[in-house]
């Protein structure tokens, strides 16, 4: 039985995507999908198989709960795109790039976190955006058309931010705070 008021739950109701695939950044994955479930909402990790096992960078297990190409951006409050290398593999996926592009159409909720931008790169959503991410691809960021910030996060409009693990509390404080916002129906 849940004991937690509403206010302990903000996220009650708030449905968020999450991508993984294989060398994805595990705490890039698990410390959002885990604040975001404590806060009362709920994470699909979408792989490009469902029912696939997916390794971290670090060795982490991640079985996803989805198949990328059966998920609609309609069903989703906002996405996580992760870091690690996956993204750079995942950018390359057609379905995973109109998800994005619909997300950031519909002014839903587009987080990315280090290496995670390569896909809103491709996506094609960052064009005049602020933004930051890990210092790898900060030449590929301004390429895009994004305004690159060196800070732990970045919120500009519905889009949020970060360089890497060690700003993992900071971006979970902006997408608690924004999603927190949402009117859930």
């Amino acid at each position: 039985m849940n004991t937690f008021s509403h206010a302990h739950q903000p996220l009650a109701g708030i449905r968020m995507l999450a991508f993984v695939g294989d060398a994805y950044e595990d705490l890039e994955l698990w410390y959002p999908k885990l604040r975001i479930e404590e806060a009362g909402g709920h994470v699909t990790v979408a792989g490009t198989i469902q029912g696939s096992t997916y390794s971290g960078k670090h060795g982490y297990p991640c079985t996803s709960d989805a198949a990328i190409g059966d998920m609609e951006a309609s069903d989703f409050h906002g996405v996580l795109l992760p870091g690690g290398w996956m993204p750079d593999a995942l950018r390359r996926d057609e379905k995973v790039l109109d998800l994005v592009r619909e997300f950031a159409a519909h002014g839903k909720l587009v987080a990315a976190i280090c290496h995670g931008g390569w896909i809103a790169i491709s996506a094609g959503i960052y064009r005049g955006v602020r933004v930051t991410g890990s210092p790898g691809i900060k030449d590929d960021l301004m390429n895009a058309g994004a305004i690159w910030e060196d800070t732990p996060v970045v919120v500009d409009r519905h889009f949020v931010s970060s360089r890497k693990p060690a700003d993992l509390p900071a971006f979970m404080t902006a997408i608690i705070e924004m999603l927190a916002a949402v009117t859930v129906v």
